[in-house]
């Protein structure tokens, strides 16, 4: 069986990744660059015998590659859309129950509930790469998508230190910077720069689309841009937003109230100073965050899970462990 203690600092675990879209296709294929055993799962055969052929240990038997990571004490990542994570956790409780465990969901209240719901919660750390294309599956995955990312490390409380440096150490080595950050901070982060940014690209769209022909063929760079992500597959969409319909709720009223204040300003007095102005601003604080390093903060060390919330929260960043 599969226990923390096996994770340690000197000898990385094998990843197993479950699901090959963008972004679990991408993390075998960075995981194998990084010179890590890695194997995969995926539903789809299609997908499978695509990483097969581009050379990559890929199979769509569930309890094969679950067993696998069981005999290898694999570090398992979970990469399937939310909808289908309960039934993967399921599988993972049957056939890999003491491995560690993480996932690369775009939300993590939800999954971090799932997980308990299964009894995988004392080897489970949850994350989420802040990467990705407009494009799905594994022909889109690319090594180097996760390449000075954020990916973000949840850090809760009671989480086991050694599973989470595991899990810090794996998006390090593929490239990215780690914010660690609590899981439900998270949610409400990424409503508001990930989630309600694909509901308003996909309305800026039908605005488009809305003025015809002559419209659409007169849209340039801010319309390209600012809709780039409504040709995500909506079905991806759909699972990432619903699953933090709360917060993402609370990021879209404030929104709606911000966009009729300005209808307001533009019907009563012609004018879009207050938003244009305010917008700007927020726009250049964006442009000029700068990422500090964490340092000095061990795992497992007192109160390491408050520090390191703390300085994620500041805009810190972790680039070694």
């Amino acid at each position: 069986m599969c226990h923390p203690e096996h994770v340690s600092a000197h000898v990385e675990p094998p990843v197993c990744v479950l699901g090959l879209g963008l972004i679990g296709g991408s993390l075998l294929r960075a995981a194998v660059a990084a010179g890590r055993e890695a194997w995969g799962y995926n539903r789809s055969v299609s997908a499978v015998e695509q990483a097969r052929a581009d050379g990559f240990d890929a199979s769509a038997d569930l309890a094969e590659v679950l067993g696998k990571a069981q005999a290898r004490r694999a570090l398992v990542v979970v990469g399937v859309p939310m909808p289908a994570v309960d039934g993967v956790l399921a599988a993972v409780a049957e056939f890999a129950p003491g491995c560690p465990l993480t996932d690369v969901v775009s939300v993590k209240a939800p999954v971090s509930a799932a997980v308990a719901a299964h009894g995988l919660a004392a080897r489970y750390v949850g994350g989420h790469p802040m990467a990705g294309t407009a494009e799905s599956g594994w022909t889109a995955s690319d090594a180097n998508l996760f390449r000075d990312a954020v990916w973000v490390v949840a850090t809760d409380n009671g989480v086991d230190p050694a599973i989470w440096s595991a899990v810090a150490r794996l998006a390090l080595a593929c490239g990215s910077v780690v914010v660690p950050a609590e899981s439900v901070e998270h949610d409400g982060a990424v409503a508001r720069i990930s989630h309600l940014p694909h509901l308003l690209a996909e309305a800026l769209a039908l605005s488009g689309a809305a003025g015809g022909d002559l419209a659409l063929g007169l849209a340039a760079g801010s319309f390209r841009d600012g809709t780039r992500v409504a040709g995500s597959a909506p079905a991806l969409v759909r699972a990432m937003c619903e699953a933090n319909a709360d917060a993402l709720l609370a990021a879209l009223d404030e929104t709606l109230t911000v966009l009729s204040t300005a209808r307001t300003a533009l019907a009563d007095f012609a004018s879009t100073a207050e938003l244009v102005e305010a917008g700007y601003d927020a726009r250049l604080r964006y442009e000029n965050v700068e990422r500090w390093e964490i340092t000095g903060i061990e795992p497992g060390s007192p109160d390491w899970v408050e520090r390191l919330r703390d300085a994620g929260r500041r805009g810190g960043v972790l680039r070694a462990l």
